[in-house]
């Protein structure tokens, strides 16, 4: 057994005083786990390409890291993008990248898994392989070269970063990893080499082997076909779902940095899934059905993570918090033994009804911070159309609820560029923002408002439409709408009684086109992905790191027009870049939701009426609760 002492660190002292934050790049935090490379047989180094700090706050790779590392026969360690300074540091000295266990060099070990959750980290994905060593593109590695394999939700549209990548896990990583590592350990003692493994592993369920498929495109630059090379390999791979959330792995003893990082919290899963059905909202279908875990199981978890962990708060994570059956007595067992242990408790996705503002109150009981409402919209026609399922009562009625509460600082969230979306609807979320703050002076008394007077955020977030929503056939705006947009939002909004109690913030323009692109687009787009890396770029979901202006070089380079992966609206019958995969949500039933949004029609949440959407062919949970 190898101790973490006994570990050489890759950074000297030298360099190690020159960069920010150097415990990004140490390893031996708490709960962190060592093996003697000598006594397993495959070495896996999971990636989150950003920074430390927003890698370390990623549940999943913490729900993997403990399986693997679980596998006696498996050592999992971890990776992350180096930031700035010394990925300069690093070119110059040529030092390579290396994993945070062990400090050896990424490229010696059998696998790089990257878990790719925003469309902007592609290019951190090629400075991982850089800095590795590893070639950017597949087919340029050799025999020696370990396996490059993605995973998280933007796998649900691989094919912009397909060339990338030696294989994609399509679906919750829970169910089928030891399948895929004793078959890498077969071919190893064989001598098969890893183009028989790859082949080989294209036939597991959930597996993408983007080098087993070709593509083809009609004259207009639409897919005609996307077939696979070989009998054998599906022609339409499956998603994998875990079946009893309450009986699969989940990190008891997570790892806890030394620096503070943007989740520094135990983090507990409720559920996976939405009822909700928002018609823009990509999660809500990508991880149909909803299933719950035990609440004594959860219980249970608690206990045993702040003994593990030392953290002093403990976040519910989930899509929609307040749609889990057992949230009543999950939070007064939290709310009992979190007081004994002086543990805050944080409560993200509450719906604001006068359930949770009383939870709130009692898990707030120091300070009442802001409260947070995403009605995405500002009419109610348009609420409609997306399926938000919110009414201006709703909203109106949280509200009084809220400030009669105490709480004065109310954080609204709305989406600019919705299909059919009219300058009314612009205008709506203005109103909508002074009506609530009509509200507070309505009903709190001038001598109560100890708290000072009512202060409400707007932010506005453009419009991206996402794979696996019914959405995914609609126009984006282009950068100058999106813009036009903002400003008639802020006019709206400097036009209202109550406008010094409003504060308006918006999205990046350019940035969101992009993110357009990147979403939709097929394996053309992988070009000019690796020319803009090329062009010295990453970090870009970094603001102060985005260069807008390579992108548009890259593009005009490689002879694509970035309007015809946004802009246009998609024909009924059109083949997606990403066809080939199932998320379990069939494409009728969102073709089905694309044409009840042009109408204007409510589709019922799973709770209320089963939609027929597909979700049901896996056999479990809210597809058969109850019968």
């Amino acid at each position: 057994m190898r101790y973490f002492w006994e570990t050489e660190l890759a950074l000297s002292d030298d360099i190690l005083m020159k960069i920010e934050k150097p415990e990004r790049y140490i390893g031996h935090e708490v709960n962190s786990v060592y093996k003697d490379p000598d006594d397993v047989r495959v070495r896996f180094v999971m990636c989150f390409p950003d920074v430390y700090e927003i890698g370390m706050s990623h549940l999943g790779i913490q729900i993997l890291y403990d399986m693997f590392n679980s596998f006696e026969d498996v050592w999992c360690e971890r990776v992350y993008s180096p930031w700035v300074d010394l990925d300069k540091i690093m070119r110059e000295k040529g030092i390579p990248l290396f994993a945070l266990e062990s400090q050896q060099p990424v490229k010696n070990m059998d696998f790089l898994g990257i878990t790719i959750q925003y469309e902007m980290c592609y290019t951190n994905i090629l400075q991982v392989l850089d800095l590795s060593g590893i070639p950017l593109l597949s087919k340029d590695r050799d025999e020696d070269c370990h396996i490059v394999i993605g995973g998280g939700p933007c796998t649900y549209n691989p094919e912009p970063i397909a060339d990338f990548f030696d294989m994609f896990y399509i679906g919750e990583g829970e169910t089928r990893y030891r399948e895929l590592l004793d078959l890498y350990e077969d071919c190893k003692d064989k001598k098969l080499g890893r183009k028989e493994f790859l082949r080989r592993a294209a036939k597991i369920p959930g597996m993408y082997v983007p080098s087993m498929y070709e593509v083809s495109y009609n004259e207009d630059g639409t897919i005609k076909s996307f077939t696979p090379k070989e009998e054998g390999i599906p022609k339409t791979i499956m998603k994998e779902v875990v079946k009893n959330l309450s009986d699969t792995y989940y990190p008891l003893k997570p790892v806890v940095p030394y620096i503070k990082c943007t989740q520094d919290r135990i983090v507990l899963e409720i559920m996976r899934g939405c009822i909700r059905g928002c018609r823009f909202c990509q999660a809500g279908e990508l991880y149909r059905p909803v299933r719950e875990r035990d609440v004594e199981v959860l219980k249970k978890y608690a206990l045993e993570m702040m003994k593990n962990t030392g953290y002093d708060e403990i976040s519910l994570s989930s899509l929609s918090s307040s749609d889990y059956s057992k949230l009543p007595e999950l939070l007064d067992f939290l709310l009992e033994e979190c007081s004994k242990r002086h543990v805050n408790i944080t409560l993200p996705s509450l719906r604001i009804d006068a359930f949770s503002l009383d939870v709130m109150s009692k898990v707030q009981d120091v300070k009442k911070t802001s409260l947070t409402f995403a009605p995405e919209a500002g009419s109610q026609r348009l609420r409609d159309i997306i399926n938000k399922g919110l009414t201006m009562d709703d909203i109106i009625a949280g509200s009084t609820e809220a400030f009669l509460g105490g709480w004065n600082k109310v954080k609204l969230y709305f989406m600019l560029g919705h299909p059919f979306e009219t300058d009314e609807d612009i205008r709506g979320i203005a109103e909508l923002a002074n009506e609530i703050a009509a509200t507070f002076f309505d009903v709190v008394p001038k001598e109560k408002r100890v708290n000072g007077k009512i202060q409400i955020t707007v932010s506005t977030a453009f419009f991206v439409p996402k794979p696996f929503t019914a959405f995914q056939w609609a126009p984006q705006c282009s950068k100058d709408e999106f813009i036009t947009k903002a400003y008639a939002c802020r006019t709206a909004i400097t036009e209202q009684l109550n406008q010094k109690s409003i504060k308006y913030n918006w999205h990046d323009a350019d940035l969101s086109v992009l993110e357009g692109v990147l979403a939709r687009g097929d394996r053309k787009v992988s070009a000019v992905i690796a020319d803009v890396y090329k062009k010295g770029s990453f970090f870009e979901a970094w603001t102060e790191y985005y260069k807008h202006d390579r992108w548009l070089e890259a593009f005009e380079e490689n002879g694509i027009d970035p309007d015809f992966y946004t802009c246009r609206t998609r024909a009924d019958d059109e083949i997606f870049p990403w066809d080939f995969l199932s998320c379990g949500v069939n494409k009728e039933f969102l073709l089905r939701e694309w044409h009840r949004a042009q109408k204007g029609e409510v589709t019922p949440n799973c709770k209320e009426m089963c939609s027929g959407c597909g979700g049901a062919q896996f056999g479990i949970g809210i597809c058969f609760a109850g019968r």
